[in-house]
């Protein structure tokens, strides 16, 4: 048993009070302050934190009242006498341990000597390596350790550490076995000592196997058990506690404090703003790990290197910097490569599908990992083997996975996250060719797993797909790096870049289009109609971000692939006779819109029916045609024609029949219907907002329309309302100088015109009698 003496020879008198310390900063009081609010000197204050003198118990109830805490809370609980306890923390106490308040609040509410034992559960800190357990464990104990009768450390990561640590805790007890040769014995009598004896501390670390260390515990007992163990499952053996990443503020507060760029008693806003904005960088590029920032602080300040030095250095030498070890990190024996490195050799050993399924998160998003993907995309893995092809098999990968909480699981919306370094390293630990394979198969998984995209597609499926976008992201720069030009690569880069598409995110959607179109063009030639089809989502991306000119031409450029490709009678190529003529109506080119409209809709009634989606949206677009056209009666009768077979075939809440009841409603409003184009118009909002959400541009078109009517009808405020929000959505999506923007922007000024007016015409004087 590694053995340091929790009570160091020092100057002091008493343990120091960290935790007044603690409480004084976090209210940015000076010790003079603090001195003020108790009615003492900054003397006193300064010798009761460095552990010279303890305060009495007037001053320790008046600290109490100030901060609102208990004695254990603020470190003031009274020294036991001299001889009476035996404690053994074989670690030193971390000065910048920093954060972690909850957690050690919730332990020492469990743990709390003021509950019987028989109602303190064991406690089980688990998490991933490098994440602060035996930290965490290590500061509970310093804190709490006055109030426990005895405090015991065991290294409990093997069989042989356990019993090492057994024979000296024997010596330390001076039980009569402690020369016992016979290890059972020995263990036996230790296990009595700890039945027949209460108000003890046990502490084991790295248990990740808690059933071995389970066999050293006796069945009964009245002490208190706190494991640290990588296993998220603990049973009926312990309670499990998550320890998870520092946030943001508490990973910049350590690596300023450990790099001495703050001092301990500075709070955070008074950090050199360079400083901590470097700081904070290096915290979200190690993901918020202590471990890794406690090695980025050692070598900054061995180097004497700045933070941004660290920063560039770290950007082309990750995986080094991660693996040194610091002469200055007494007490952290392993690295951030090392910690892991073990695990990934145990998880291959263990299960090569487990093995597999991590290597595959490596090169996703780390968050949010659907495990449909997993399994929907191993199925189309033949070359993976050990794929986790269907639930069951999954369950058993993550099984191993969790044990060493490599990822993280939410067995509710059924995702997985695994973090970001442990990506890095799997990701370093790979040669080139290695990296290059398993980044094609992350693009094929999700290729596998990513599903076409539907003009229709329901709510739940739209939300599904949202999941599936920081991968399909994440798979993008993959395909750049490493140059995955194949056909599955194209597909994903379009399916994903529609769906975008269709809510709204045009630039973003325009970006994996064009990546698609280079793809395809090089895999299949110029000539071949998948090109066609990525020039045609191009085009229509350019028509509505307001590009006319190059929307043209690629709707041109299309229409003559298809054309010559597949024949002039092709659904393809009524696709883009179809998008054609809706670029030149919205240019009010009416008479060339309108024989392509004509021709699309011939075109697609003959190949696919007049019930088919693709028909009825050809017949919307030539019935709008003729409502700008003021051809009322040919568009009413188009609409209404359109509308009944939607209703018929399409299911209700379909974006078709809110287009229809769209146009319905202009075409009233036209007539002077406003009652009847208000009903339409609402009704046509309410479909499209739960279809695409209230931040789509569909949406602002709608609102927009509902305002335009409104000003007619004089409800300036209810107008103003509306078009306010219109304008807000399009200079989001589109920018303040798209034409749909400053259509809205003007009907918002004639609003607010016309409201201007009303108000003066209302404060008129009134005109004399007679």
């Amino acid at each position: 048993m590694q053995v340091r003496k929790a009570a160091v020879k020092n100057e002091r008198k008493f343990p120091l009070s960290l935790r007044l310390r603690d409480a004084r900063s976090s209210y940015g009081w000076s010790q003079q302050t603090l001195a003020d609010q108790v009615g003492t000197t900054p003397v006193n204050i300064s010798r009761w934190e460095n552990g010279s003198t303890f305060p009495s118990p007037y001053f320790r109830q008046r600290l109490c009242e100030v901060f609102g805490k208990t004695p254990a809370e603020l470190g003031l609980l009274p020294p036991p006498p001299p001889g009476t306890r035996i404690g053994h923390i074989p670690i030193t106490r971390n000065p910048f341990f920093t954060g972690r308040e909850h957690l050690l609040a919730l332990l020492h509410k469990r743990l709390s000597t003021a509950r019987t034992t028989a109602l303190a559960q064991p406690q089980a800190l688990y998490g991933l390596g490098g994440i602060g357990k035996t930290q965490t464990a290590a500061e509970y104990a310093f804190r709490y350790a006055d109030e426990y009768a005895h405090v015991f450390w065991m290294r409990a990561a093997t069989r042989e550490t356990l019993l090492a640590d057994f024979v000296t805790l024997a010596e330390l007890l001076d039980l009569p076995e402690k020369d016992e040769q016979n290890q059972p014995r020995m263990v036996a009598a230790i296990k009595r000592w700890l039945a027949v004896h209460e108000g003890w501390l046990l502490i084991l670390d790295n248990a990740d196997d808690l059933r071995l260390a389970h066999e050293f515990l006796p069945t009964s007992h009245k002490g208190y058990l706190l494991f640290t163990t990588r296993a998220q499952a603990a049973g009926a053996i312990a309670a499990s506690v998550e320890v998870e990443q520092l946030t943001p503020q508490e990973g910049t507060m350590l690596l300023l404090r450990w790099t001495k760029l703050l001092d301990m008693d500075t709070p955070l806003e008074y950090a050199k703003a360079a400083d901590r904005a470097a700081a904070e960088r290096i915290v979200r590029e190690m993901d918020g790990l202590p471990l890794a920032l406690v090695q980025a602080s050692a070598y900054v300040e061995e180097t004497g290197c700045s933070l941004k030095d660290y920063l560039r250095l770290y950007a082309t030498h990750r995986k080094d910097l991660l693996a040194r070890h610091s002469h200055l990190l007494l007490d952290y024996h392993e690295t951030v490569v090392t910690t892991w490195s073990l695990s990934f050799q145990q998880v291959e050993q263990q299960s090569p599908a487990a093995a597999d399924v991590l290597r595959l998160c490596a090169f996703l998003a780390p968050d949010a990992i659907p495990e449909e993907l997993l399994t929907r995309g191993a199925a189309d893995l033949s070359a993976i083997p050990g794929a986790a092809t269907d639930p069951f098999k999954l369950n058993e990968a993550l099984e191993v996975l969790l044990r060493h909480s490599l990822v993280r699981r939410n067995g509710s919306t059924q995702m997985l996250n695994i973090h970001r370094l442990v990506q890095i390293v799997l990701r370093e630990c790979m040669d080139q060719e290695t990296q290059r394979a398993w980044a094609e198969w992350a693009v094929r998984a999700v290729n596998a797993a990513f599903p076409e995209t539907d003009y229709g597609t329901g709510a739940n499926q739209q939300s599904y797909l949202h999941y599936y976008l920081p991968h399909v992201q994440e798979c993008a720069s993959l395909i750049k790096q490493y140059h995955l030009h194949f056909p599955e690569a194209a597909r994903l880069l379009y399916q994903a870049a529609a769906f975008l598409d269709l809510h709204g995110f045009y630039p973003q959607s325009q970006s994996l289009h064009q990546q698609a179109l280079a793809i395809r063009e090089q895999v299949f030639g110029s000539d071949h109609p998948v090109v066609a089809e990525s020039l045609n989502a191009l085009a229509v991306l350019s028509r509505i971000q307001g590009d006319y000119e190059q929307a043209e031409r690629f709707h041109l450029h299309a229409l003559a692939i298809r054309d010559k490709a597949l024949g002039p009678e092709h659904c393809a190529t009524a696709e883009s006779l179809n998008n054609l003529g809706v670029l030149y109506r919205n240019q009010g080119k009416y008479e060339q819109a309108e024989p392509l409209l004509r021709q699309a809709r011939s075109i697609r009634e003959q190949s696919l029916g007049s019930e088919h989606p693709d028909t009825l949206l050809t017949s919307i677009n030539l019935a709008k045609l003729y409502l700008e056209q003021r051809k009322y009666e040919q568009a009413e009768r188009l609409l209404k024609e359109a509308l009944a077979t939607s209703e018929r075939v399409l299911e209700p809440g379909h974006p078709l029949i809110a287009q229809n009841l769209n146009l319905l409603a202009r075409l009233s409003y036209e007539q002077g219907n406003y009652e009847r184009a208000e009903t339409l118009w609402k009704q046509a909002l309410a479909i499209i907002e739960k279809a695409f959400g209230p931040e789509h541009h569909a949406t602002a078109e709608r609102l927009n329309d509902l305002a335009e009517l409104y000003l007619a009808q004089g409800r300036y405020t209810q107008a103003e309302s509306l078009c306010q929000r219109a304008l807000s959505i399009c200079e989001n999506l589109l920018g303040s100088k798209h034409p749909d923007t400053i259509t809205v922007r003007k009907l918002l000024t004639k609003i607010l015109c016309k409201k201007e007016v009303e108000q003066d015409s209302d404060h008129l004087p009134a005109p004399p009698l007679g």
